[in-house]
């Protein structure tokens, strides 16, 4: 993944668009005026996902015109996802905003974000208010979920988003959807998460891209997320519990089957059958677990090797660069010196 390092702007303003030609015009006027009025050193970076209409044509037509809009662009369409990520490895500021191009939230927003993260927080999450009908119960469904699962105490996660640079970069590269997590792994990875009200409004030009495919979808997503915070970094919790949960309810069945042997003199042979699968299955997933545990182990020595080799690589890059500082410097001075030392007539 390439992260660009020179940083130009201190707010790069990420929209992903796709078949939104009616919104680009609108949205960049809106952007300018907030630039214009507020003076905030930002560029705007549009992220045309293999647009089927104009959004493209109009977006380049729109940079010619501003000089803090800049234009990429899929061949096609890859998903909000790719299509941010795109937008933040071509970024020059040192804070990050996702904005949409649907003009459902105004740019004259984003100052009160950026003001919150300058007052120490590294997220910020827009809590949006107003009327968007199924998608407001559907959001109210995931962020109650999400809190539950995950602890976070902001009130929207799948909204507007600012965070820093430093954020960005510490994300692992993401699935397909997982854009909507971000404020939860940043969480995890301790980084302080805030939120500010923003403002909803109706969507006037162009479609929803919501469809009700994206409710099981971003159902699985979230106790993918959750596995991968919660068990992922210690395994041997997940596999070790199930475990011992198994082996635990065949103790139960055996036990109920010699009841039934002992006391009621009757046998039932699939309840033994029962016991077996539910022991044996209890000490697979407790090796499941240690095998996990393990690779956890060997991925965590190669990433302290890797850390160990980029400093050395770095030490060297120094030492590289000093030798030639002074191999300059001494031609210079042997330079000097022969000069000096000609003869004189």
């Amino acid at each position: 993944m390439i992260r660009h390092t020179r940083l130009g702007k201190r707010v790069s303003i990420v929209v992903p668009a796709y078949n939104e030609a009616e919104n680009i015009r609108p949205l960049v006027a809106k952007f300018a005026e907030m630039i214009s009025r507020t003076r905030l050193p930002a560029e705007v970076i549009i992220v045309d996902d293999g647009s089927e209409d104009q959004t493209l044509q109009f977006a380049k037509d729109e940079a010619r015109r501003h000089r803090f809009l800049r234009v990429f662009s899929h061949g096609r369409n890859m998903g909000l996802t790719t299509a941010l990520e795109t937008g933040f490895n071509q970024a020059r500021g040192r804070i990050f905003v996702f904005w949409p191009a649907d003009l459902q939230y105004l740019p004259e927003e984003i100052p009160k974000m950026v003001a919150r993260i300058e007052e120490g927080y590294d997220v910020v999450c827009g809590w949006k208010k107003g009327r968007y009908g199924l998608k407001r119960f559907v959001s109210f469904i995931y962020n109650l979920l999400s809190r539950i699962l995950f602890g976070i105490k902001v009130h929207d996660l799948n909204s507007v988003k600012a965070f820093r640079r430093e954020v960005y970069s510490a994300m692992p590269s993401m699935q397909d959807g997982w854009h909507r997590y971000l404020v939860v792994l940043a969480a995890d990875r301790g980084f302080k998460v805030g939120e500010v009200r923003v403002k909803l409004y109706p969507r006037k030009h162009g479609k929803s891209k919501f469809g009700i495919l994206r409710i099981p979808i971003g159902v699985s997503d979230l106790f993918s997320v959750k596995y991968r915070i919660s068990f992922m970094k210690k395994p041997l919790l997940f596999f070790g519990v199930l475990g011992f949960l198994l082996i635990f309810f065949g103790f139960v069945v055996g036990a109920g089957a010699i009841y039934m042997r002992v006391v009621l003199e009757e046998g039932y042979r699939p309840l033994l059958y029962l016991v077996m699968l539910l022991v044996m299955s209890g000490i697979a997933s407790f090796g499941l677990g240690f095998v996990a545990e393990s690779m956890i182990y060997v991925q965590e020595e190669i990433a302290g090797l890797k850390k160990q080799n980029q400093k050395l690589d770095s030490l060297a890059e120094s030492i590289s660069r000093l030798r030639k500082q002074i191999a300059t410097r001494d031609k210079s001075r042997k330079q000097d010196s022969s000069g000096r030392g000609e003869p004189q007539q």
